[in-house]
């Protein structure tokens, strides 16, 4: 019986997540929720320029609006001492190197090897540095960075999206790993954080494709085991832009505040860029039984805001009233689930509820036609005795057609202005029963009420 899966979702507080993260994010948590796995909320926080506490609250935020709640919530920048015993241990294998060139040097090498068509790869000239070079150059006031030795093989994986992928590191440059100041880049820490937190499945975007090679040569010095990979493709905006945190694309703070609903915005991300259909979801354990890694394109999905409109309202006309109940109270509405199953097929979000909510409860202002006086009055006259169900429209319609010589919009529109001032809306078989007769005969009557 195979163990089971631990995944994790490793974003960097430095600015706000977008539906390219949560759709990361939504394939980390729903996977480890169907098997029965954890799911790792870790904070790529090493970057203490960027990296802030405002933005590690949003992201707790922004995934707990979608639903997700880790197992367990990790911060690199606790865990500093970690990294540095992987160090230790990588130059203690010959593995980590130091290397003494600026950027400057290091640009003015890969224009070189460009001009010669080589390819613009770092020549490993720090490997052939004497310790009096190195002592020279410590004495003129540089520091090393440090750069993991690859092995310069075909690194082999089965990829849970992208089938059988190789990389050869020896097309690659050697990695950085530590920087001059000492501070730690992703591909250090994220392979230690892997091997010690017991990740099974590393699932991100395929702009990690090439970093894989690299990872698991990193993870096999350490003595790791290599976890399963796999890389879904990017969601780019409609005009095919990608998605960027810096310019705040499609965050899903500003999806919230819009209305849209997190269901939505996660069925969207999950589905978009499959060959499974895109439709609404009525819980998380709906959408996580879709995910199927092997249905994954393999080119760029377009994520339309506008399809999110059409889908947000069309999960609400699915949702059942204990989804919503919360929220419904929060703003204000009352009526329980007769008046949501009455309302929720003409809502394009949630905040449209209190404007039915308004129509049952009133006051409102009836809108009578000078031609329908007369009939209205008659319509009121006719409303049968209380208690109603949910059959006293149809019992009222009853009376009504052979009473007034209607039928068609003549009869049912007059109705309709009158007892919600709308020209159209929920059925008013639904509606009729929670506005009740006291205040439907006042507005049939054309009083506020």
């Amino acid at each position: 019986m195979m163990n089971a899966p631990v995944l994790r979702f490793a974003p960097s507080p430095t600015g706000l997540l977008h539906v390219g993260n949560a759709r990361t994010a939504l394939y980390n948590a729903l996977y480890a929720r169907r098997e029965g796995g954890t799911f790792i909320l870790r904070y790529d926080d090493t970057d203490t320029a960027r990296s802030t506490e405002e933005f590690a609250h949003a992201i707790a935020r922004d995934i707990g609006w979608l639903g997700l709640v880790p197992d367990r919530v990790e911060r690199q920048s606790d865990r500093l001492p970690r990294y540095d015993a992987a160090v230790e241990a990588l130059k203690a294998s010959g593995r980590l190197y130091p290397a003494y060139e600026t950027e400057e040097e290091l640009e003015t090498r890969r224009l070189s090897r460009r001009r010669r068509g080589l390819p613009p790869l770092y020549d490993r000239a720090a490997l052939k540095l004497t310790d009096a070079d190195r002592t020279r150059l410590e004495a003129e006031g540089r520091r090393p960075h440090w750069r993991f030795r690859l092995d310069g093989r075909k690194v082999a994986w089965s990829d849970l999206v992208r089938g059988e992928q190789t990389v050869d590191t020896a097309t690659l440059s050697d990695p950085v790993l530590v920087r001059a100041d000492g501070s730690y880049l992703y591909t250090l820490t994220s392979v230690v954080d892997d091997i010690e937190m017991g990740v099974t499945h590393v699932v991100r975007g395929e702009d990690h494709v090439t970093n894989t090679g690299v990872q698991i040569e990193i993870i096999e010095a350490l003595g790791g085991a290599v976890p399963v990979f796999g890389h879904h493709n990017l969601l780019t905006l409609p005009s095919g832009e990608g998605l960027s945190k810096r310019l705040g694309h499609l965050s899903l703070n500003a999806l919230c505040e819009e209305g849209q609903e997190a269901l939505a915005v996660a069925a969207l991300a999950v589905l978009t860029g499959t060959s499974l259909a895109v439709e609404p979801v009525t819980d998380l354990d709906a959408l996580a039984a879709k995910i199927d890694f092997t249905k994954i394109s393999r080119a760029p999905a377009r994520f339309d805001p506008a399809d999110l409109d059409a889908l947000t309202a069309a999960t609400l006309h699915h949702l059942p009233y204990p989804a919503v109940a919360d929220r419904l109270a929060a703003l204000g509405v009352g009526g329980g689930e007769t008046f949501w199953l009455a309302v929720r097929g003409n809502l394009a979000r949630l905040a449209d509820a209190p404007r039915w909510w308004a129509v049952v409860e009133g006051p409102l202002d009836p809108a009578v036609e000078a031609e329908d006086v007369d009939f209205l009055k008659q319509a009121a006259e006719l409303l049968p005795p209380e208690p109603w169900d949910g059959e006293v429209y149809t019992a009222w319609l009853s009376a009504l057609k052979p009473a007034s010589g209607r039928k068609g919009r003549g009869l049912f529109h007059p109705l309709r202005l009158a007892l919600t001032g709308a020209e159209s809306g929920p059925e008013l078989k639904a509606l009729l029963p929670l506005i009740g007769r006291e205040r439907a005969a006042a507005r049939l009557r054309g009083e506020r009420a």
